[in-house]
């Protein structure tokens, strides 16, 4: 562990006991009980039943290009532990270089196109849901590289649990910039509650059917975060 990480790993714990000022007993009550609850249930409710969705995928996958089924990455979770986030695989193997994120949409696959659209490859991290690393609801899980590059403030987004959807991605997804998809999340984290975790889910299934802010741009998915001074107009 190097030490931006571990000067980051102190911040979120002093940011974590400020914000638990914030949170009422009835959101301490579902951060630290029901929603953990709700997760590990419907995660393993969803492998179960969705297993041959699972392995339907992964063949298709597989006929389609070649390379792994699964997209593994290091991802910073809740309270700024580094954990492996997993995927069904939508792109094509990259030769070992830098990927440049505006050149993302040239290696998709016909397949990963697919599963993009549909956020069906999303699906395995129901496995990371069930070792307790993510949520259902939550800031989406980022790169480990831009631990450095947060402000103390955009650092409390990972006050909580990190998730699949979030209200960021129901709010513009990749078709919002950096700065506006941190002030979302970490106001998700000062006002969590069920009710709120519940119009999310909604308006994710929602944005899936409508197909919406999938990907920043014709070209690409995301740009990098590079640091607030950096972050240019998307």
């Amino acid at each position: 562990m190097n030490n931006v990480h571990k000067i980051r790993q102190r911040e979120i714990k002093k940011n974590t006991e400020i914000l638990k000022d914030y949170w009422t007993k009835s959101q301490k009550l579902y951060i630290n009980v029901l929603k953990p609850v709700l997760d590990f249930f419907f995660a393993l409710l969803g492998i179960i039943f969705l297993l041959p969705l699972f392995l339907i995928i992964s063949i298709v996958i597989k006929l389609d290009s070649k390379g792994p089924i699964f997209f593994r990455q290091e991802r910073v979770g809740k309270n700024s532990k580094i954990f492996t986030l997993i995927k069904f695989r939508s792109m094509t193997v990259s030769s070992g270089e830098k990927c440049d994120p505006l050149k993302d949409m040239e290696r998709m696959t016909w397949v990963g196109n697919i599963l993009r659209k549909t956020s069906l490859d999303e699906l395995p991290q129901f496995f990371n849901i069930i070792k307790g690393k993510m949520s259902f609801i939550g800031p989406r899980p980022l790169l480990v590289d831009y631990l450095s590059n947060y402000t103390p403030e955009q650092m409390r987004r990972h006050d909580v649990a990190q998730g699949i959807t979030g209200l960021a991605q129901v709010n513009g997804r990749n078709s919002i910039n950096w700065e506006e998809k941190f002030k979302l999340d970490v106001w998700y984290g000062k006002n969590i509650s069920f009710i709120l975790d519940l119009k999310i889910l909604i308006k994710t299934i929602k944005n899936i059917l409508l197909k919406i802010g999938i990907n920043n741009s014709a070209e690409g998915t995301m740009p990098l975060f590079t640091g607030n001074n950096k972050v240019n107009d998307y």
